[in-house]
């Protein structure tokens, strides 16, 4: 598997941001109430990790140290803008539906975390395929929850009704509200992480298991609650341990 192709599987399957690493929490559990959504948010998040990720690993070497974290807000506040009007002008519906959360992607954790422990270390091409795979990654992530909230909640799928509606009493399917509301969110997330820990557990079994999520002694800011905002030396305990 040459470097590219890892970075992708990487992104969606080893450290997928939604089910492990548990990060762009406040999108995910706010805008996937349909999987329309989940896939709009997803590919403009992926839009702006691709960019920023190949902006900063270009200037990776010309931004200082002491100014990276201020800088990369920048880079990533340059793109979100671009993305918006985008969006705006020729996705009204779907920039309507998002509302401020596309703005936000500003300050998202994964493309924060991405730029401090990927894109500022790491060349051009390497940088732009993991925004590929973990924009994709987070895609994936959002979509299925859309999905199984859409047709737990409307019977639908895409805006599709795929559950005939019960109607006068007669038979047919009745929504559960629920799923398109707050707290639906949280028990679709809960039950597809159970399943995501379920298949981790049986290849850990089989003798395949999958890496578990680095935290800051790996050197990956992505995997910590404070991803992106470190502002201290990025030498990992282990190369300091190496140096001594």
């Amino acid at each position: 598997m040459n470097k590219c192709t890892e970075r992708i599987y990487n992104g969606i399957i080893k450290e997928n941001p939604t089910f492990i690493l548990m990060l762009g929490m406040c999108p995910t559990l706010a805008v996937t109430t349909s999987a329309i959504n989940g896939l709009g948010m997803g590919l403009s998040t992926t839009v702006v990790l691709v960019m920023s990720n190949m902006l900063i690993s270009l200037l990776r070497n010309i931004i200082p140290d002491k100014v990276r974290v201020p800088a990369f807000i920048v880079v990533v506040a340059s793109f979100v803008t671009i993305v918006q009007f985008l969006v705006q002008g020729f996705i009204p519906s779907l920039y309507d539906s998002l509302g401020i959360y596309i703005p936000l992607i500003v300050v998202n954790c994964i493309i924060l975390g991405r730029a401090e422990s990927y894109a500022s270390k790491n060349p051009v091409v390497p940088s732009i395929f993991d925004g590929i795979g973990m924009g994709l990654g987070f895609t994936v992530g959002l979509t299925c929850i859309g999905i199984v909230r859409e047709i737990l909640g409307a019977g639908q799928i895409f805006g599709a009704q795929v559950l005939p509606l019960a109607e006068n009493g007669g038979l047919g399917y009745t929504p559960i509200t629920i799923f398109v509301l707050a707290p639906g969110a949280f028990f679709v997330l809960a039950c597809l992480v159970a399943i995501m820990n379920v298949v981790r557990a049986k290849a850990e079994k089989k003798g395949k298991p999958l890496p578990a999520a680095q935290g800051c002694l790996a050197g990956d800011c992505a995997s910590c609650g404070q991803s992106g905002m470190c502002t201290g030396k990025r030498n990992t305990a282990s190369e300091k341990k190496e140096n001594a």
